[in-house]
């Protein structure tokens, strides 16, 4: 067993556990994966279809195989030489409910829990009744009304708790003595005494319970008056309150605007060991070869973690069984990249986890000179402003709205630094919140690494874009305040401050900045302007720059030049748990670029015939035409459009996506305020499109003429990911055409069975090619590609990466590259923007392309023999000059080993 080299993405949860994949094992090999690549595996919430909600970080998730099932996996994985890399989540955990030890812990002993220091909490709030206890913020309705209403009862489940549904809340250890007294019942609250043993008096009280029931009850009726239940839990840890109370007064960090996931001091060791100690342990014992580290951005300080993880990994690694490869640990973080941004190298890590490419190939495969007539389009029949101006609006509403209390905890952490030294203590809370949001607003990344050294030269510039673009939106009187508020975030490292209580300060100001970035990024562009802005939603993706709508063959070269020189064995992605749509969707609406006359042209005559099937209030233009590319790039390829039952299951994946695309986008709806009239009209609306005969002829008419070109895209985007340098992560399904939509569209069960099948039946290429709608082309290509990578790891790990340079009319539309490492070569060429090309535009056929006067110039060294694995093989030395007619005689992409 090597280092990964292909990886096989699986989302494990009760209905797929860890014996189901042992079961799938073969097939997983005959693909060509090495490692499997498991979503969380640790104890997370019961039914949990994710795991990225981990509760007992302590333990394998039971509903998964437990332990006992990880073992009889990873034992059938090192059978076949294989490996298993797993998804870790430092950054939080689940929270509420009754199932989290730790945070049960926080609550019902406050400061004094040994968990306190775990979770992010502020104890030391300026809102009174929050200072030493925590914002409870899980009540359906206000915390009056739940209480007059009887929602919230006293019971007695081993320790007294206060019942609010599937919650519970339990009641201080220092109130037992006292309730106890008050009913009558001094000997019992005798075992309450300092110093005796809280969980042992307990269970002596259960016992006393469990004797005399009546008294029991006698104490939980006593408290049924909702004004002594109100006065004993104003007694305790914690406020209950509504949920709404939580953008506006949380004294915790979420991830991101979510109150069950409650944020970690990772950054603390102890904390960092105890939420590790089973990942070390699992890896130490030879389970785990490498783990993906979960929102890395939410961390307090990103570097710092990454370095003590491979420490510890590294220090762990001796420990190891014998036979294991002595390679380290394979590490990527999930970290969606800026435009221009590079992974720091001094993170220590393998890379990340595959946004990058993604977004990289995915602008590969559109034309240029689609954006400006799509975005005149979208701008036309929308009526709605340009991404810029999208986003921009989006980072200055997000803060307050989603935020409230994570921006006004960051601006008080500069208020708290302003106010501790004479000469900027006149500066007020309103000026910083100013200064703080137009900061916000033009942040071109997630966020910056500043710590006590300062700011990295990349985090310097970064910052001085932030502060010119926002000097230019404040009033003069705020330029000095812009100016120091930039020295207390990173700008003057806190190292160099004499005052450890000043230096205190600076830090936990600059974490509380570099935390609320990332999730204002996150939820502003991800989450609301991609769901806004629809030019073209193929560059809607997790990961995405929609501002960069294409890209070139020189700078696809560069980049991929790049990755192989700083982080060759990082990830590549094409599809993700994640993904805002499948990646073959997405390669299918990519031709539209191609035809943007053809799009406008249909996009009228839609929006016309379609007018009187809209409601009285929506869904309004961009909602519509969001609608029409989902339809559009979702069909799946053997629908009929007579087909009944297959466009009621397609009627039902799309209103999953129409349901949370309204919501997200929050124009009209939300999930914080869902108005259930629009949202109504949009589903009906789909409703009565995909009930209209003459428009879903229409619709499949438009689908059949840019399916297979978008099945070419598709296989150029899987060749492309599979040998550029990195190492290819391969979507649960996704080796099958991937039309698949938003969570939970993305998670649908896989049918494994039928794919192993498929594989093990031998097919020659003409027939796959002429029955290309099964996908299992697609699949073909991945596992010939796949078992080059397994012949030749070496080559794929650390050969160079050689741009080939192409000439001729078409020399646009064909991309190659060698990669080589010695007397080990590969040639790839791969179409791209084909839809000219094909003779037969409803066939993803190339064999009798007109390529005109389009060449390959094969360098000396590559003028040799090659082996094609799509084809015949060549058995002359390749000449200077190559044809793309004897690449693509047998396939629509080439891949040729020398």
């Amino acid at each position: 067993m090597i280092s990964p080299r292909a990886t096989q993405r699986l989302q494990f949860h009760a209905g797929f556990g860890f014996a189901d994949a042992l079961r799938h094992l073969p097939y997983f090999e005959s693909l060509g994966i090495s490692h499997l690549y498991a979503s969380p595996i640790l104890r997370a919430r019961a039914g949990s279809m994710h795991g990225y909600d981990v509760v007992d970080p302590t333990q394998v998730n039971p509903e998964l195989g437990g332990e006992e099932g990880l073992r009889e996996l990873v034992a059938g994985l090192r059978a076949r030489g294989m490996g298993l890399i797993v998804d870790i989540v430092p950054n939080h955990m689940a929270v509420g409910e009754a199932d989290n030890p730790w945070w049960q812990d926080v609550l019902e002993n406050g400061t004094g829990s040994p968990y306190a220091g775990f979770f992010d909490i502020d104890w030391d709030s300026s809102d009174p009744l929050l200072q030493g206890r925590v914002l409870a913020p899980f009540l359906g309705k206000p915390y009056g009304e739940t209480l007059a209403e009887g929602e919230i009862k006293l019971c007695f489940e081993e320790r007294f708790q206060f019942a609010y549904h599937g919650h519970r809340f339990p009641l201080a250890p220092r109130d037992y003595a006292p309730l106890l007294r008050q009913a009558g019942m001094p000997e019992a609250a005798d075992l309450f005494q300092a110093g005796r043993d809280f969980a042992a008096a307990r269970g002596e009280l259960a016992a006393v319970f469990e004797a005399r029931p009546e008294t029991l009850q006698a104490i939980l009726n006593a408290h049924a008056d909702p004004r002594h239940l109100h006065r004993l839990l104003e007694r305790q840890h914690y406020r209950l309150s509504w949920w709404r109370c939580a953008g506006d007064e949380i004294n915790w960090r979420r991830f991101f605007d979510i109150t069950q996931l409650a944020g970690l001091r990772i950054q603390e060791p102890v904390v960092f060991e105890a939420v590790h100690e089973t990942i070390f342990r699992l890896y130490a014992e030879g389970l785990l070869d490498g783990l993906r580290i979960d929102h890395v951005d939410g961390l307090a300080d990103p570097r710092a973690y990454c370095r003590r993880l491979r420490t510890r990994l590294t220090a762990l690694a001796a420990q190891r069984p014998p036979g294991l490869p002595e390679e380290s640990a394979y590490i990527v973080v999930e970290k969606i990249l800026g435009p221009g941004e590079k992974l720091a190298r001094d993170w220590q890590v393998d890379g990340s986890s595959g946004y990058a490419f993604m977004n990289d190939v995915g602008a590969l495969l559109h034309d240029p000179a689609g954006e400006a007539p799509l975005s005149e389009l979208w701008r036309e029949l929308s009526g709605r402003a340009g991404h810029e101006i999208e986003e921009a609006r989006a980072r200055r509403s997000i803060p307050q709205d989603l935020f409230s209390a994570d921006f006004n905890a960051c601006a008080h952490a500069l208020h708290r630094i302003a106010r501790s030294e004479p000469g900027t203590r006149d500066w007020t809370l309103p000026a910083i919140r100013r200064v703080l949001s137009e900061l916000l607003v033009h942040f071109p990344v997630y966020r910056t690494y500043a710590d006590g050294r300062g700011r990295s030269k990349a985090d310097a510039a970064i910052m001085r874009d932030v502060v010119t673009a926002a000097a230019a939106k404040l009033q003069d009187s705020d330029q000095p305040l812009l100016a120091l508020v930039d020295r207390w975030l990173g700008g003057e490292p806190p190292r160099q401050l004499r005052a450890s209580a000043a230096r205190r300060l600076r830090l936990r100001a600059m974490a509380r900045f570099q935390q609320l970035t990332a999730p204002v990024a996150a939820k502003a562009v991800e989450d609301t302007v991609f769901y806004r802005h629809g030019r073209l939603l193929s560059r809607n993706e997790v990961g995405a720059d929609p501002a960069r709508f294409a890209l070139g063959a020189d700078d696809f070269h560069r980049l991929s030049r790049e990755r192989r020189q700083r982080y060759p064995l990082t990830m590549l992605a094409t599809a993700t748990h994640d993904h805002k749509r499948g990646e073959d969707l997405r390669a299918r609406l990519a031709v539209l670029s191609e035809l943007p006359q053809r799009w406008a042209t249909t996009l009228r005559e839609w929006r016309a015939g379609n007018a009187r099937r809209h409601g009285s209030a929506g869904p309004d233009a961009a909602d519509e035409l969001m609608l029409y590319q989902t339809l559009v790039g979702a069909w799946p390829l053997d629908l009929r459009p007579d087909e009944r039952d297959g466009l009621a299951a397609l009627e039902e994946r799309v209103a999953g996506w129409q349901l949370k695309a309204l919501r997200e986008a929050k124009r009209h709806s939300s999930w914080l305020e869902p108005n259930l009239v629009y949202e109504g009209y949009g589903r009906g609306f789909l409703q009565r499109l995909l009930g209209d005969a003459g428009f879903v002829a229409s619709l499949h008419e438009l689908v059949q003429d840019i399916a297979a070109a978008g099945a070419v895209n598709g296989l150029t985007q899987a060749l492309l990911r599979v040998t550029s340098p990195g190492m290819p992560d391969l979507y649960q399904g996704t080796e099958w055409w991937d039309f698949s939509l938003v969570d939970p569209d993305n998670r649908r069960p896989v049918d494994f069975d039928a794919r192993a099948q498929a594989l093990a039946t031998s097919r020659p290429l003409p027939e796959l090619l002429h029955g290309w709608r099964d996908g299992h082309i697609k699949q073909h290509l991945l596992q010939v590609a796949l078992g080059l990578r397994r012949q030749q790891p070496e080559l794929f790990a650390a050969g160079d990466y050689l741009p080939l340079a192409v000439r001729g009319r078409h020399s646009e539309r064909l991309l190659a590259f060698a990669r080589r490492l010695g007397e080990q070569a590969v040639l790839v060429a791969v179409p791209l923007r084909s839809l000219p090309l094909l003779p037969d535009p409803r066939e993803p056929d190339l064999r009798r392309a007109d390529w005109a006067d389009t060449v390959i110039r094969i360098p000396p060294e590559l003028r040799r023999p090659a082996r094609n694995l799509l084809g015949e093989d060549l058995p002359q030395p390749l000449d200077e000059w190559l044809l793309p007619e004897r690449l693509f005689a047998h396939a629509p992409v080439a891949l040729l080993a020398m």
